[in-house]
């Protein structure tokens, strides 16, 4: 039996089997695995595709935005080089925060998210980019293009949750936060991260 093209007999690998976007690299597809009700840290497993449970919040911040990845891409030497203060790239698909006016309170979902910035973040050593972007079709952002768009208060308050998030008591923090950057750096750090997947993976 033939199957259309756009029909998916089995499950596709969130990671693997979805496209990074649909021909504009300025607006992404992103497969979310945490909302901002959720106290427990979610994680897509890299064998079966399946949301796994990584650990409960070590603190009372909860993330501020929908937070996911970006399908088919690498944090391998490409991103690396796009961030000079860190010693490689951490191996993970390219993590992206999507701002919406409307609660999205559930995870496992597919959403197109229009690029505006992004977070430059260092853990353990490793470059950890968070791209920042709005959900695409979202009227209460439409006007939002750069990163300068969003409230300050909202930037600053994902700043705070990506550098305290891992934080455990009484051990010092491997976490930094560089910069915060615009629209064009977080698109180079988009391709960077395509470009790495290609290399691993094909």
């Amino acid at each position: 039996m033939a199957f259309p093209k756009t029909f998916y007999r089995w499950r596709p690998h969130p990671w693997h089997g979805l496209e990074a976007h649909e021909g504009n690299v300025g607006v992404v597809n992103a497969y979310i695995e945490m909302t901002p009700f959720d106290a427990v840290k979610y994680e897509v497993d890299k064998t079966t595709g399946y949301l796994r449970v990584d650990r409960p919040q070590l603190t009372s911040s909860m993330t501020p935005t929908l937070y996911g990845f970006v399908p088919q891409t690498y944090c391998s030497s490409r991103v690396h080089a796009l961030s000079p203060t860190s010693e490689c790239g951490d191996t993970d698909p390219l993590d992206i925060c999507v701002i919406t006016e409307r609660p999205i309170n559930r995870g496992e979902v597919i959403l197109r998210a229009r690029v505006i910035g992004g977070i430059q973040m260092i853990d353990n050593g490793e470059a950890d980019d968070k791209i920042v972007a709005v959900l695409d079709n979202d009227q209460f952002w439409k006007d939002a293009n750069d990163i300068d768009d969003a409230p300050p208060a909202l930037i600053e308050r994902m700043r705070h949750y990506f550098a305290t998030y891992k934080l455990v008591p009484g051990q010092p923090s491997d976490v930094h936060i560089e910069k915060i950057y615009g629209r064009d750096h977080a698109l180079k750090v988009i391709e960077a991260s395509m470009a790495d997947y290609t290399e691993e993976y094909g």
